[in-house]
């Protein structure tokens, strides 16, 4: 098996909504750090488990400097938003979203 992994900075806002008063409900950004980890049995016929850049242009094209409340159609909770990163990208089984220091989720597909 092959591993790649494409880390990429991501600015972004949005606002949750949430089930509870919390200041997040407001519209903030962040500075997101994405890591998106890729794997395959077989290399691709360029040598490749998938390309570098064509990660980066799927997901920075969609959401760099971004309302993600606008552009997403769910409620933008980094949970929510490793799982759509995910399914963007054929090869990809993880993703990581850390959206402020110490505040990491993951989506693993099974």
């Amino acid at each position: 098996m092959y591993y790649i992994t494409k880390r990429m900075e991501i600015a972004g806002c949005h606002a949750l909504s949430l089930n509870y008063p919390s200041k997040c409900s407001n519209l903030h950004g962040h500075n997101w750090i994405v890591t998106v980890h890729c794997k395959a049995p077989e290399l691709n016929e360029n040598g490749m488990v998938a390309d570098f850049s064509r990660i980066k242009e799927l997901i920075m094209s969609h959401l760099d400097h971004g309302n993600f409340n606008e552009l997403l159609p769910f409620n933008p909770t980094a949970e929510n938003i490793a799982r759509w990163i995910c399914d963007q990208i054929p090869e990809c089984y993880r993703v990581d979203v850390q959206e402020s220091e110490g505040n990491i989720a993951s989506y693993v597909v099974d």
